[in-house]
């Protein structure tokens, strides 16, 4: 994103409640902590990504210039969607051979995907309007709620204005935070592990373009490649 200056630079520098981002993690590091009858109830599964939309709607109402805080300007759209569309077919075949083909060669199950939510959605539903919807709430909490608002926190703690726009730490927070959510190791088994690498990547793309149209296409194109592969394979 191009540098701000004057009364826009100062908007989006005054920023209130970024530290509302730490209550989902909490709320995920909470879970793991719980009793193993509880863990496998899905509203508890559930219970850290409710907190982090509840807190996303509590920044929101505290703070001006969402859009851009969010990278969602409508400059964003036409280089948002040629990089997210070459980075979601990359990633899409990527890890389809992963799915279809390491994974079972390593020896692990892939057959319970036909069981998943997502399996049982009728086809023509879940590509693409499902799978587009799902991208775009899951990028508005992961990347651009999230990921913005802990590396607004980490800003104050780097002299480099480099390391300052990386924000290591929370490129890996949240990046754990997307594979080890609840839902998704529940849901997705050993295969949530693919989900680090994907999250680790969105959110170097969203802070280095802070343009959050990347990666929910990136991330829609993935799963449109992956979902359709793996279904029409198991399905079959």
């Amino acid at each position: 994103m191009p540098a701000l200056t004057g009364p826009s630079a100062s908007r989006l520098m005054d920023e209130r409640g970024a530290a509302l981002a730490l209550l989902p993690v909490a709320a995920t590091l909470d879970y793991y902590a719980l009793p193993d009858w509880l863990q496998v109830q899905p509203l508890v599964q559930l219970a850290p990504q409710m907190i982090s939309y509840l807190s996303f709607g509590l920044w929101v109402s505290h703070n001006r210039s969402i859009g851009a805080r969010l990278g969602l300007q409508p400059s964003n759209i036409r280089v948002g969607a040629k990089l997210g569309l070459l980075t979601g077919v990359i990633l899409g075949c990527l890890n389809t051979v992963v799915i279809l083909r390491v994974i079972p060669w390593l020896g692990f199950d892939i057959t319970f995907l036909r069981d998943t939510p997502h399996a049982r959605v009728p086809l023509l539903l879940m590509v693409p309007w499902v799978i587009c919807v799902i991208a775009a709430l899951v990028e508005l909490n992961f990347r651009g709620f999230l990921l913005g608002r802990l590396a607004a926190l980490e800003s104050t703690i780097w002299r480099s204005s480099d390391v300052r726009r990386l924000s290591p730490l929370a490129l890996l927070a949240s990046g754990l935070l997307f594979a080890f959510d609840p839902f998704m190791v529940a849901t997705f088994r050993h295969l949530h592990w693919i989900a680090v690498s994907d999250g680790v990547l969105w959110a170097l793309l969203w802070l280095l373009t802070r343009n959050l149209y990347v990666t929910i296409i990136a991330h829609a194109v993935e799963v449109i490649i992956v979902y359709s592969a793996v279904r029409s394979v198991l399905m079959s």
